[in-house]
């Protein structure tokens, strides 16, 4: 089967992070992948949620949202929809317990790191350019509040990075557009830490079961994606002075 962006199929699309995107924000990139394009920004709060007062531990949260024409037919703004869609929450609570995985609580001291992921552009995998960008938009908040002497020392026990991998007309394809998302056997999204450690791993048969070794083939496949990733990460983070 040939790709509909030419790619092989363990190839990633094209991806790109722009460092320091927004100028106000503590930290934040634009990640583009593919056609695929996500705004991730930081913001620090001096304060926790209720559950975390006079503990001395701080707390990172997420918030995902789609522009209007992010996607080829309009979608309503959930704002004025008046509810947040279950999507957008499951992703949100996705981005954040990641991110909370590879960052030492304790030493943000009682302050609340914001990752606001907003999709400009959607072709599939959003959430995991989400979780990709929103990583590097985090370190460079770390960074910039270890400097400023604000926190004694980095915090980061480690990278994380997320991927798609599916099986769209019995093949396995590495990062999936919308074209094969939406036509795909079993899809899957996999978190990873750069120690090889596993943070979330969300698998679908939309049509029937899958087995053991499809399993195993679609991680190793992400695996081998995932990596890439982290060395694109560490490059742009390589700009931080």
């Amino acid at each position: 089967m040939t790709r509909i962006d030419g790619r092989a199929r363990d190839e990633l699309r094209p991806i790109h992070i722009t460092l320091g995107y927004q100028s106000f924000a503590e930290g934040s990139v634009l990640i583009e992948q593919g056609k695929t394009r996500v705004i991730c920004a930081v913001s620090v709060e001096e304060r926790v949620p209720g559950f975390l007062k006079g503990r001395g531990s701080g707390w990172i949260t997420a918030e995902y949202s789609m522009l209007p024409r992010a996607t080829i037919i309009r979608t309503p703004r959930e704002g004025v929809l008046g509810r947040m869609a279950g999507r957008s929450q499951e992703i949100q609570r996705l981005i954040g317990r990641t991110l909370r995985a590879v960052v030492d609580l304790s030493a943000l001291g009682e302050r609340t790191l914001v990752v606001d992921c907003d999709v400009v552009q959607a072709d599939g995998g959003t959430r995991t350019a989400a979780i990709t960008g929103g990583y590097v938009a985090l370190y460079q908040a770390l960074y910039n509040l270890t400097r400023q002497g604000i926190l004694l020392e980095m915090p980061v026990r480690g990278a994380v990075a997320a991927i798609s991998v599916g099986i769209v007309d019995g093949e396995s394809f590495l990062y999936l557009c919308y074209e094969e998302d939406y036509r795909a056997e079993v899809d899957f999204n996999v978190v990873m830490t750069d120690t090889g450690e596993f943070v979330e791993i969300q698998g679908t048969g939309e049509n029937k079961p899958f087995s053991r070794e499809v399993t195993n083939s679609l991680l190793l496949l992400a695996e081998k994606g995932i990596k890439q990733l982290f060395q694109i990460q560490k490059a742009a983070l390589a700009t931080l002075s």
